[in-house]
């Protein structure tokens, strides 16, 4: 049997004996980026979901401890009915497969949006983050030096000059301080349609108390960083694009938000508050830029180059609209002209 084939019977195995039934089955309900995925079956009437995080590659503590400060602050995360450390196997409550990507319209919008931002406001302003590992200077350049690595040089095969170079550090040094310039919360890093779900009153499973929708999940990489970082993880997403009015609507909502819960004053502005969202959103798309291909060429996992377009879109425009940026947005729109983004490039 390959690796594959014995880490599927010892889940199968595992999931029956702590659910008392041999005859259940496993039907996989979803992978993410990382090492982990998640199996759904169901016993009694009621639907699971087993998660397979292999512990020595993903090890399953750190969702646990982030997921019980979640729901201590009344976030509806995946209750957790069973769980084997040692073979990196966890029982969960399943929370459906209602992804906000898949049900966003122009109709629902600012209702889910506002559900997503009233749970956003919650996690910042209740859970606390101040001994989690810190969104700083090194993790925000860090960051963003993927994107030379991967887009620029493996994927469109040039490598910055000197001239270049000190382009691509300006820029990141603007970037970088406008993150550091915010106030420091909790940050789930990936707060986004893909990872937010749609929970209705009839969903099976153990149900937190709190906020019933939405559906939180991939929070285990966790940081203490900047305040606009999942506001504009969730309105600048990489797989759902809006209007720039609209999105600058929601973003001067939130703001009203943050206003009233006393976690901002009014010399944060909306002309302020705007900039920390832009440049953060920046942050984050110049990031997955050259994390898509990393995720293609040093592990080959094709399918998030289908998003490529979009994220570029974003680093752009969002580039083009700053002047001391300008030179950044020119630099990547040279080399990207004319290329296929979403097609891998030879070896």
């Amino acid at each position: 049997m390959t690796a594959t084939d014995l880490r599927a019977a010892a889940r199968l195995a595992w999931t029956r004996t702590t659910l008392g039934d041999d005859t259940l089955t496993l039907e996989s309900a979803s992978s993410d980026a990382s090492f982990r995925s998640y199996w759904r079956t169901t016993h009694g009437g009621r639907s699971w979901i087993v998660m397979d995080s292999p512990p020595e590659r993903e090890d399953p503590q750190p969702w646990l401890a982030i997921g019980r400060r979640l729901a201590a602050a009344g976030l509806h995360v995946p209750g957790v009915a069973a769980q084997d450390l040692d073979q990196g196997f966890l029982l969960i409550e399943d929370l459906g497969s209602q992804l906000y990507l898949a049900a966003l319209d122009d109709a629902n919008a600012d209702k889910l949006y506002g559900d997503a931002m009233d749970a956003l406001l919650a996690m910042q302003n209740r859970v606390a983050s101040d001994d989690l590992p810190p969104f700083d200077h090194t993790v925000l350049v860090n960051g963003l030096e993927v994107m030379p690595e991967w887009f620029l040089k493996r994927h469109l095969g040039h490598a910055p000059d000197c001239e270049e170079w000190d382009v691509l550090e300006a820029a990141f040094d603007v970037i970088v301080r406008n993150a550091l310039a915010q106030p420091r919360v909790f940050v789930h890093r990936d707060y986004h349609s893909r990872n937010l779900l749609v929970v209705g009153e009839n969903n099976s499973g153990i149900i937190a108390p709190g906020l019933l929708s939405p559906g939180i999940l991939d929070f285990q990489g966790a940081l203490h960083g900047p305040l606009t970082y999942d506001l504009a993880s969730l309105l600048r997403d990489a797989y759902v694009a809006w209007p720039r009015e609209r999105v600058e609507g929601w973003v001067e909502s939130y703001r009203q938000r943050l206003l009233g819960a006393g976690m901002i004053d009014g010399k944060v502005d909306a002309t302020r508050f705007r900039r920390w969202f832009d440049l953060t959103g920046l942050h984050r798309h110049v990031r997955v830029l050259g994390q898509f291909y990393r995720l293609w060429y040093r592990d080959g996992k094709p399918a998030y180059l289908k998003d490529v377009p979009q994220v570029y879109r974003y680093v752009v425009e969002v580039a083009r609209s700053y002047p001391e940026l300008a030179d950044f947005a020119a630099l990547l729109e040279r080399h990207a002209s004319g290329r296929d983004l979403t097609q891998v490039a030879s070896a």
